[in-house]
């Protein structure tokens, strides 16, 4: 008996040691693949850490930005391939409206509602020859002014110099048809290349409190510069903001800010010609161009259901008739704001575009009450509750970059990724989101990245919280008077085409902003109220 537990015994010493041995390696090797995931050279911003005060990211930080680079680089190809360089010596060759050509296709004397009109452009340059290929910025719109009616055109682009354009007729009367160039091929592809080129358009200039003064220092997404740095990181997404750390001042003292538009211009001189007011949306179409349309089909109209989100876009999505929204592929119906709002917990997240949501509320419901957060300025987190009925409206601004040239305070700023983790969710709880018009002047890739942590944020909530009612609102077109190299329309498309690609495979509604604020003809980044309010009856046919 006493040898046989001797001989035991012998026997685990070996065994102990090779557990251990095989555990060692397994350990060693498993931190080894794990510590070499690290940020690409491709996104420089991320990776200026020189000189810069900040505590050393999680691990799992790391990987899972590491996860969203390739998603990244993916999009900018394809949209590389969309948008390609279409260089130029002359001003004389690019695309021309006067001297390009509209054709309606299969002309009739009277229209039937319903039908669709087709248009072929043939465009051409200001010495009148025949454009090669394609590229062209281009807006279509049908409207009856006189029924404050309105519409968007689909546009195909050949990418041969011809391009496509076919109206639905929504509405009886006569209708104008109108196709815009807003840029030529030649000048959308150098926003593309001036867009991706600089993070220096807009300059941020951050205060810092030192004491009973305040000091002011450069701030911005990236900052080529030798001095010491306070970055202020968000770890979870690896997003980051650095101003210059003044002396003697604790980065964490940082309090407002506001910013401007710099001096500088990635465009050649000949480039910048292009985007001269009286060369920004510019009529093909003959004025003379009026068609009349009647009800004279008698085909049964199928019924739509009732708006709902996770409903597939169409293009036009649908159309304005005597000032209300019709959209295509649903119905809204009458919804009363009151007793749809009862109970609910409404989130507005984003920009001053979805801010003037909760103003139209507080003008709408006059027992809707503003909550003082002891905050001040134009982008102060706002708060709104109506007790008896347990409505609680509240919005707040997006994270950097946020342009404005009035001071804003930063102390409670957010990222709305965070914001929406922190947001416990169920079925009276509505968050709707709304990026785009600050994000114009930088590089694309800024944008994207923010979309795709919104994104991963919105699915992590939707697995807890299923219940939950997200509505991503688009961003609004706008004036055509706006610096284009930092703000021109056609970043904006881009960066539509960009959220409605990321967030095609989740259960969302969209409220196609973009669309709509074109069938309206509105131009204005800050829409009429009446535009507003559609947007509104929009969401509460999703969430009633």
């Amino acid at each position: 008996m006493r040898t046989t537990m001797t001989n035991h015994r012998s026997l685990l010493v070996p065994l102990f040691l090779l557990a251990f041995w095989i555990s060692f390696i397994v350990f060693h090797n498993f931190t080894k693949d794990w510590t070499t995931l690290k940020w690409p050279d491709s996104l420089p911003h991320w990776n200026f850490m020189k000189k810069t005060l900040g505590t050393e990211e999680p691990l799992c930080s790391e990987i899972s930005a590491a996860q969203t680079n390739p998603k990244i680089r993916k999009i900018l190809e394809k949209l590389d391939k969309l948008i390609p360089p279409r260089p130029f010596t002359y001003v004389n060759t690019t695309t021309s409206a006067t001297q390009s050509r509209a054709t309606i296709l299969n002309p009739r004397d009277t229209y039937c509602q319903g039908d669709q009109l087709d248009v072929l452009l043939e465009v051409k340059d200001h010495l009148g020859r025949r454009k090669k290929y394609g590229g062209d910025f281009l807006r279509a719109r049908m409207s009856s002014p006189d029924l404050k009616a309105g519409a968007s055109g689909k546009v195909t682009d050949f990418n041969n110099g011809t391009y496509l354009v076919s109206f639905t007729l929504f509405w009886e009367g006569q209708v104008s048809l109108s196709v815009l160039l807003m840029h030529p091929s030649e000048g959308a592809s150098a926003l593309w290349r001036a867009r991706n080129q600089g993070y220096d358009r807009v300059i941020f200039t951050g205060q810092f409190i030192s004491g009973n003064s305040k000091v002011n220092t450069d701030c911005a997404l990236f900052l080529n510069t030798s001095a010491e740095l306070c970055r202020y990181l968000d770890a979870e997404d690896q997003e980051a903001f650095y101003c210059v750390k003044p002396p003697h001042v604790s980065c964490a003292a940082l309090t407002h800010m506001y910013s401007k538009n710099k001096e500088v211009s990635y465009l050649s001189q000949q480039e910048r010609t292009l985007f001269e007011r009286s060369n920004v949306g510019v009529e093909i179409m003959d004025k003379s161009n009026v068609i009349r349309v009647t009800k004279c089909n008698t085909k049964t109209v199928p019924v739509k259901e009732k708006c709902k989100p996770g409903m597939i876009s169409t293009i036009p999505s649908g159309h304005v008739w005597k000032y209300t929204w019709n959209p295509v592929s649903c119905i809204l119906t009458p919804v009363k704001m009151k007793d749809c709002l009862r109970g609910k917990f409404i989130y507005l997240m984003g920009d001053s575009t979805i801010r003037q949501w909760i103003e139209y509320f507080k003008k709408s419901i006059n027992t809707l009450k503003s909550v003082d957060l002891h905050e001040s300025g134009k982008l102060q987190h706002q708060l709104a509750v109506d007790l008896d009925r347990n409505i609680n409206i509240q919005w707040q601004k997006h994270a950097y970059p946020l342009i404005g040239s009035l001071v804003y305070s930063v102390k409670e700023i957010e990222y709305i990724a965070r914001a929406i983790d922190r947001t416990g969710g169920d079925k009276n709880t509505i968050i709707v989101i709304s990026l785009g018009q600050h994000f114009r002047p930088f590089p694309l890739d800024v944008f994207i990245r923010r979309a795709l942590n919104v994104h991963k944020a919105v699915q992590r909530l939707l697995v807890r919280s299923p219940d939950t009612v997200v509505i991503i609102k688009t961003e609004n077109t706008r004036e055509m008077n706006s610096d284009a190299e930092r703000f021109s329309d056609f970043h904006g498309y881009i960066q539509y085409l960009v959220i409605k690609d990321i967030f095609q495979d989740l259960n969302v509604g969209i409220i196609d902003a973009w669309d709509i604020t074109i069938a309206y003809g509105s131009n204005e980044v800050h829409p009429p109220q009446y535009v507003i309010g559609n947007q509104i009856n929009i969401f509460l046919n999703y969430i009633c």
